[in-house]
């Protein structure tokens, strides 16, 4: 499999990847090639941090359902209730925030990023009602249909921090990372050392390059180096939508927690409930559960999360009839996630 892997390297998909496939006891195989950094050729390596974005998604639910299981917050809550100020009455709830059919608008995201040097004076909550206010009207009528909204997600960082009675990062760093034994090393918020984390990079010569003036703030553009053009180290605006950094080894402690018979972070019954198939309002099965996207691949039902952003693309599976869990993340934004895991997961099923 490492030649296949390092044959992907090689075609310029990206400068580096990480691959890992678990069950809920071993480490199947991983994998760690090309460059963290191409101008410093620094070796891509198991333990490198590289930004999950939307894989985070499904970390944050994991977050509401333990609050659910603990009657901190309920599934058809209105989100109002716990956002006060969201602009869209009582008929968006928890669940259609979970499921991603709220109705929520789903507005271009790769602005809503700012610089890592300016976290510490970031204002989360300006930023998001500063969003909400340009998106103040549903799409639709709550549980009509799926469409994906990272707005969604944000809201429910608000939802998780009034319902635990502290921020979201914390909660996530005591109750998620720290409950699978993930040290802030390899999982938190914040890059955790320059040192270990992956450069983040777009093609010189393709469609994101040539129209990044447009989909990015300058200030992110870094110098080019190679066929690639770095993107400067920056976090998303909204955390619970996509703020996790972590490394391939982190995101297989997950994956395994939830391949176990008995999961640290919630009850059987919860993590039964995580998996469920949704449905609209009409009774017509959406491609999602409360957190997870649910795929096929050759009649086989799995369940995953991508994410992809300025300089990264991700993706995790869950495949329960084999009991097998994988991820692969790459340093650049092209990078196609999914068709590698098509790919390498094979040796697997």
């Amino acid at each position: 499999m490492s030649d296949k892997l390092d044959g992907v390297i090689a075609s310029g998909n990206a400068p580096g990847l990480q691959y890992i496939a678990a069950d809920s006891q071993k480490i199947l195989a991983e994998y760690a090639g090309g460059w963290a950094s191409l101008q410093g050729k620094r070796r891509m390596d198991l333990d490198t941090t590289m930004m999950l974005y939307s894989m985070t998604k499904t970390f944050t639910a994991a977050a509401v359902l333990q609050l659910v299981e603990q009657g901190k917050v309920r599934l058809e809550d209105p989100a109002v209730n716990s956002v006060p100020d969201i602009p869209y009455g009582s008929a968006v709830l928890i669940r259609h925030l979970l499921s991603q059919t709220s109705g929520i608008p789903h507005p271009l995201p790769l602005r809503w990023v700012h610089p890592a040097d300016e976290h510490g004076e970031f204002d989360e909550h300006a930023a998001l009602a500063a969003v909400l206010r340009k998106n103040s009207r549903l799409d639709f009528p709550p549980g009509e249909k799926y469409r994906y909204s990272n707005i969604s997600y944000w809201l429910l960082g608000r939802v998780i921090e009034q319902a635990s009675g502290t921020s979201y990062e914390d909660y996530m760093r005591r109750n998620i990372f720290g409950r699978l034994g993930i040290p802030p090393a390899d999982m938190d918020f914040v890059i955790p050392s320059r040192s270990r984390h992956a450069k983040g990079y777009i093609p010189k010569y393709s469609f994101l390059n040539l129209f990044k003036s447009l989909l990015f703030d300058s200030r992110y553009f870094g110098s080019s180096e190679g066929r690639w053009l770095h993107i400067r180290d920056h976090y998303l605006n909204g955390p619970a939508y996509g703020g996790i950094v972590a490394s391939g080894r982190a995101v297989a402690a997950f994956l395994q927690d939830q391949l176990r018979e008995t999961t640290v972070l919630f009850t059987s019954e919860t993590r039964a409930l995580s998996y469920k198939q949704q449905k609209s309002n009409g009774g017509t099965l959406l491609p999602m559960t409360l957190g997870w996207h649910i795929g096929s691949q050759n009649g086989r039902r799995y369940y995953y999360k991508e994410g992809g952003g300025g300089g990264y693309h991700s993706e995790m599976r869950i495949y329960p009839d084999k009991g097998v869990g994988t991820a692969v993340i790459g340093n650049s934004a092209a990078f196609k996630a999914g068709e590698l895991l098509y790919m390498a997961d094979r040796a697997f099923l």
